[in-house]
């Protein structure tokens, strides 16, 4: 855990940051009691979870914050950290498109919506967020896993699933008067292929 900055400290535009180490990564999601619970208990996500539907996840604590509303928001009201392998994050991220068409990425328009239509995993790059919850000028991961993806997301990459809401609730009640214990999140060394497929900016 790491103290939070009092300032913005500058960042690449496009840059995964998360918590990981030598095999997994941490990503947030956050759900209703009544599919939190279930995935807890079983560390693994279980019924009513559906694997028809999108799932995002998303590796930067305090987006997951913004989002969630610190897990006040309805249907979000208890936030998970998954702990997933990094080779199915990898795997992810290398087989992904971007949501909407980015000519840094793809030479045209069409070449960008083939792309989208042979994969079911989806990237966005929205505002990354202080811990007042306003906006930086650098952005920040959410991943949209879709299709066959799910199943290998549940069943394959995770390896295990905690319930953090009572630490949110800590922090949203002591942020940002207080200086306070945050996740750890640094520079995630995304593969070749994952870096080019989701447009993370390069290396100098």
């Amino acid at each position: 855990m790491s103290q939070a900055p009092t300032g913005p400290e500058q960042k690449p535009f496009r840059q995964v940051s998360a918590d990981f180490d030598d095999d997994t990564v941490v990503v947030y999601q956050a759900y209703p009691p009544a599919i939190a619970g279930p995935a807890v208990e079983a560390q693994r996500f279980v019924a009513p979870f559906s694997r028809d539907r999108m799932t995002w996840i998303k590796p930067s604590f305090l987006w997951m914050m913004y989002r969630c509303g610190w897990a006040t928001k309805p249907g979000q009201e208890r936030v998970l950290a998954v702990r997933i392998t990094r080779a199915g994050f990898d795997e992810a991220l290398s087989s992904a498109s971007l949501s909407h068409f980015d000519p840094d990425v793809y030479p045209d328009h069409d070449a960008w919506q083939r792309r989208k239509d042979a994969t079911s995993v989806r990237v966005q790059w929205d505002p990354e967020r202080d811990a007042t919850l306003s906006p930086l000028p650098w952005r920040s991961l959410q991943v949209g896993i879709g299709g066959a993806a799910v199943a290998s997301y549940v069943d394959t990459w995770t390896r295990s699933i905690d319930d953090i809401t009572e630490r949110v609730h800590v922090l949203r009640d002591l942020l940002p008067s207080q200086r306070v214990d945050l996740p750890v999140q640094v520079g995630y060394p995304l593969p070749p292929a994952a870096a080019a497929a989701i447009g993370a900016t390069r290396s100098p």
